[in-house]
């Protein structure tokens, strides 16, 4: 299962808004080779859902996620944070032993 906390659903709704984007666009999860720790998260707005996908909901939002990406993700959380520290979405995610310094890449 993947999560997500009330500011990133908050966050997730305005982005949708302002995007002009349906309530049937989900948001959609996967993890891709790359970035200083070798593996990087990506995150989107996609109005289709593959017939290999594994759907969650959280508070009212539909996370799409890859059987693939699912391995590194399952029991992350998604967060959003507008500290002086940067703003953006974060990924808690238990699965990680290493992280970069600007969380967008980990290893596993």
């Amino acid at each position: 299962m993947i999560s997500v906390t009330e500011k990133a659903k908050d966050r997730i709704m305005n982005l949708r808004q302002e995007e002009g984007k349906g309530s049937d666009h989900n948001i959609r999860v996967s993890v891709k080779g790359g970035g200083c720790s070798g593996l990087m998260y990506d995150l989107g707005f996609d109005d289709k859902i593959n017939p290999a996908d594994q759907v969650f909901e959280d508070k009212g939002i539909k996370i799409l996620v890859d059987k693939k990406s699912l391995l590194y993700l399952i029991g992350t959380t998604l967060d959003f944070s507008d500290g002086l520290n940067g703003k953006g979405f974060q990924f808690i995610n238990p699965n990680a032993s290493r992280t970069c310094g600007c969380g967008e890449s980990f290893s596993v």
